[in-house]
């Protein structure tokens, strides 16, 4: 039954929910025809249908007529198989060229896309299809040439179209170009390059390709230089092209390359003399010939791609290929007379190409001066004499044909940051343009009231605007430079001509300026303490000259707040320079030490000590020890006392075990020796170990000396002694233990490593000087061992004076507890008295029987002459004089205001105030 009643049940109709903008007849947008491609192929590849021309170009034309707006992803391989089929035909059959190239107008388009998942699904059959248009470019054709390149423009470029597609989407932009930089195409147009080199037209179309590949993209750029695009390109950029457009392209395509690639890649690549000699061929020619604004942007941009390549390669031939020559002559042709024939008719104009060009020439000397062989040709271009015309005072006016004040201010500036590079290369030039002396007087300009406002322009004016602080900051950037050589004939003719008492004026003024510091400020002042510091060191003579005028700007600037050290500015670097020019200029001479003393330079340089980072700590404490060889700074460093009354010694302690502790150095809880074998020794070279070195390499235990401040300290106790010093606790005493034998530790250290070193290298003493060596062990051994039972006993001791303190408390609070027993029964004995006549009556005859035992005569009352010393009927068991002064008991006992009453007994003479309750 129940089989019956479900074959009878009707069956439920079907109805389509979906209704597609089709079939309600309101579709918009182009519908795109699929056609069979598997079709096309099999009819161009199938050998019975091989020599079907026609079908094969009506076939190919239908496929163009269908696929206009677009390739689908999914159809790429085939798209390109029929390419590559017509590339095998071209040279016998012309006519396939037509419908190739419409093919490839329609790979200009943005691919087409099905679902949202086909730019992922096919990224591979995308990126390896790009790379088959550049294999395309072995067809002997300019036409698909020409086509492949504006293809590949288009569709690196090119953005999608609003057309819509029924079912489909285009591919994005970004997408576009990350399928370019993934495929090869770029490295393989650079190859193709060798292919056009008598089809001008068609290398400049290839050249516009690589520099809008290159023009954004570094992945292409790097791609480009896998196939050294750039020697390639340059060596033939000067090819002949009555357009003007090759030289163009090249130069875009190598700044891309340098700028946006591996710069150093390109560089080396651009390192041969091919490549040079095309660079200075390519700005001769624009710098002599070339007027228009074109031609001094080509020639300025040729001069940055020279100077890129001579930054990444200083070993490039500039000298071989004659273009460093022509350099120098087209930068100082303005500034020195020339009689080349070159600039015979060389013209330099103030427009911006040409104030460009004036730098640019000027940095690329500073560039190539790195390499030595440079030096002679800067000096026979007499570079020098042209930039030091620079320096000289700025005026604010102009001649027609001159640069204007701005224009000068900012060469100025750039000719001073290369002098401070090339003067200290040519010193004999230098000392022929009489260069301290320009400078010297530029430097008296710049902190002159003379009425001047600097423009501030650029990199070198930065903090130079509306003042002459840029002009100053780079002047003494030069005198650094040359003092720093240590050059006796310069740094006499600058001490001669009084450049000491100079700058110390001007740092006076300085010192006493209200206005706040900032970055440059602090540079400045930092050069020039650096050049005093340089000028005086080893020389007593200057030290006398620096005197007490440079002693108290020494200690104006140590009296500087230690919290600005560590604000970012640049303060840290002041007091190191203030630091270092006390090091040179005050220490060694006797008179500058005494100034500096009586200003209490000593406290000053300690508080420093004591505020300042641990990295300088060395500096400041080298200086120290040096003061310290007058026997007048030893009263100082004792008579010192820092925050919460810390002592120098104990300040000198705490930087050792800082020391200690950052090199690893194995010690106690409380400083004591745990290693007595090498007590001295820390982490690293313990891990480094004993290694068997040549003679005139220092070991390890020797280089520990210099690596840390130790040393430094060891002598300062040496100075100070190491008994009775104040301010050390017993572990600060233990400690010092140490410091005292530190000199006897490390000698054993050095023995220690030499017996080592004989043991690795097999060496076995004669008798005598083995017995020496064991001789010296042990008594290393019995150093350390009595350096450590006295911080043994040191320790011991402490303790033992710990427990003395610690009686001596719990003894005081016994007395204390005694003496509050000893007042508490005192008030019971007060309240029974003032509470209980009869017990003030027994108390009363106590103290009477109490004075008679006291007396040594018995019956004294009986003498004539015997005198009372108490009041009769007085009821008191205290002794009273004439006057009695009684105090009453508080308010807030009674609760009751008291009654004061003032009576006079005129019988005794006494006066009294009787109260309710009186307290005696």
């Amino acid at each position: 039954m129940a089989t019956e009643l479900q074959t009878t049940r009707p069956a439920i109709p079907l109805v389509g929910h979906i209704i597609t903008d089709e079939e309600m007849g309101i579709q918009q947008g182009t519908k795109l025809q699929a056609v069979n491609l598997g079709r096309t192929v099999k009819l161009l590849t199938d050998p019975h249908s091989a020599n079907m021309y026609e079908r094969h170009l009506h076939s190919m034309w239908k496929v163009i007529r269908h696929y206009k707006h677009g390739f689908l992803m999914k159809d790429l391989v085939q798209v390109f198989k029929i390419l590559n089929v017509c590339v095998d035909r071209v040279n016998e059959h012309p006519e396939y060229i037509d419908p190739m190239c419409e093919i490839l107008k329609i790979c200009s388009l943005p691919f087409l896309k099905e679902k949202s998942s086909d730019e992922t699904a096919y990224a591979q059959i995308a990126m390896e299809s790009i790379s088959q248009l550049g294999y395309l470019m072995r067809v002997p054709s300019d036409k698909v040439r020409s086509q492949i390149c504006k293809s590949l423009i288009s569709f690196y470029a090119k953005k999608a179209s609003e057309k819509t597609i029924v079912g489909h989407k285009q591919t994005t932009e970004e997408y576009n170009r990350v399928v370019i930089e993934r495929s090869d195409i770029a490295e393989t147009l650079v190859k193709a390059l060798a292919l056009l080199e008598h089809d001008t037209d068609i290398k400049l179309e290839v050249m516009d390709v690589l520099q809008r590949l290159s023009s954004a993209s570094a992945i292409n750029c790097d791609k480009m230089l896998q196939a050294e695009a750039a020697g390639k390109i340059c060596s033939r950029m000067l090819d002949p092209d009555p357009s003007g457009r090759l030289l163009f392209r090249s130069v875009e395509i190598l700044w891309n390359l340098l700028d946006k690639g591996d710069r150093k890649e390109a560089a080396k690549q651009l390192n041969n003399a091919d490549c040079i000699s095309a660079l200075r061929d390519g700005f001769s020619n624009h710098i002599m010939q070339g007027f228009s604004h074109y031609n001094r942007q080509m020639r300025n941009d040729l001069l940055v791609i020279a100077t890129m390549v001579a930054e990444e390669c200083p070993e490039a031939p500039f000298i071989e290929t004659g273009f460093a020559k022509q350099l120098i002559l087209f930068a100082t042709f303005q500034e020195v007379k020339s009689h080349n024939a070159l600039v015979k008719h060389l013209r330099i104009g103030t427009d911006h190409e040409d104030f460009e060009l004036k730098k640019l020439l000027i940095n690329i000397i500073v560039v190539l001066s790195k390499d030595p062989n440079i030096i002679p040709l800067i000096s026979e271009g007499r570079v020098l004499l042209a930039l030091f015309s620079f320096v000289r005072n700025n005026e604010n006016i102009s001649g027609a044909q001159e640069w204007s004040p701005a224009q000068f201010e900012e060469l100025q500036l750039h000719a001073m940051a290369a002098l401070s590079s090339l003067a200290p290369l040519c010193t004999d030039d230098y000392m022929t343009c009489q260069g301290s002396t320009r400078l010297l007087l530029l430097l008296e300009w710049c902190v002159s009231q003379d009425d001047f406002g600097g423009h501030g322009n650029a990199f070198h004016g930065k903090g130079g605007r509306g003042n002459k602080r840029a002009q100053m900051r780079y002047c003494l950037h030069i005198l650094r430079s040359m003092v720093s050589l240590g050059d006796d004939s310069i740094n006499q003719d600058l001490v001669d001509q009084g450049a000491i008492n100079q700058i110390i004026n001007i740092l006076n003024n300085a010192c006493q300026s209200p206005y706040e510091d900032d970055a440059i400020d602090l540079e400045i002042q930092c050069d020039m303490l650096f050049m005093v510091s340089a000028l005086c060191e080893g020389d007593l003579h200057r030290k006398e000259l620096f005197g007490g005028q440079g002693v108290d700007v020494v200690l104006q600037y140590l009296k500087t707040d230690p919290m600005k050290i560590s604000s970012g500015l640049g303060h840290h670097r002041l007091m190191l320079a203030t630091v270092d020019c006390i090091w040179c200029s005050v220490v060694g001479c006797y008179m500058n030490e005494d100034l500096f003393l009586e200003g209490e330079g000593m406290f000053l340089l300690l508080d420093l000590l004591e505020a300042c980072p641990k990295n300088m700590h060395n500096l400041i404490l080298g200086c120290i020890l040096d003061m310290c060889e007058n026997p007048k700074s030893i009263h100082h460093v004792m008579t010192w006392r820092g925050k919460e009354d810390r002592t120098a010694p104990s300040l000198f302690v705490e930087i050792w075990k800082k020391e200690e502790e950052a090199i690893g150095v194995k010690r106690g809880p409380h400083g004591t020796i745990l290693d007595t074998s090498m007590p001295l020794m820390g982490v690293l070279q313990e891990e480094q170990g004993v290694i068997s070195l040549p003679a005139h390499c220092p070991s390890q235990a020797i280089v520990d000396v210099s690596e840390n401040m130790r040393a430094k300290i060891y002598a300062l106790f040496c100075k100070i002694g190491f008994s009775e010093l104040p301010g050390l606790s017993t572990e600060d005493q233990v400690t010092v233990t140490i410091i005292e034998r530190y000199m006897d530790f490390k000698l054993g250290e050095v023995w220690r490593e030499v017996i080592s070193e004989l043991e690795q290298e097999r060496v076995r003493p004669i008798t005598p000087d083995q017995e020496a060596l064991e001789t010296i062990s042990r008594a290393f051994d019995e150093k350390v061992a009595v350096v450590a039972e006295t911080q043994v006993e040191l320790l011991e001791g402490q303790k033992q004076k710990d427990l003395d303190d610690e009686q001596e408390v719990y003894t005081e609070i016994r007395e204390n507890h005694r003496q509050k027993e000893k007042s508490i029964r005192d008030w019971n004995d007060y309240i029974a008295r003032v509470s209980n006549y009869e017990y003030l009556k027994d108390s009363k005859r106590r103290m009477d029987s109490s004075i008679e035992n006291s007396r040594n005569q018995t019956r004294y009352r009986e003498v004539e002459l015997f005198h009372a010393t108490d009041e009769p009927n007085l009821q008191t068991t205290t002794f009273q004089g004439r006057h009695i002064t009684v105090a009453s008991t508080p308010l807030e006992l009674t609760g009751a205001p008291i009654l004061n009453a003032l009576t006079q007994d005129k019988d005794k003479g006494v006066t009294l105030k009787e109260q309710t309750t009186i307290i005696v």
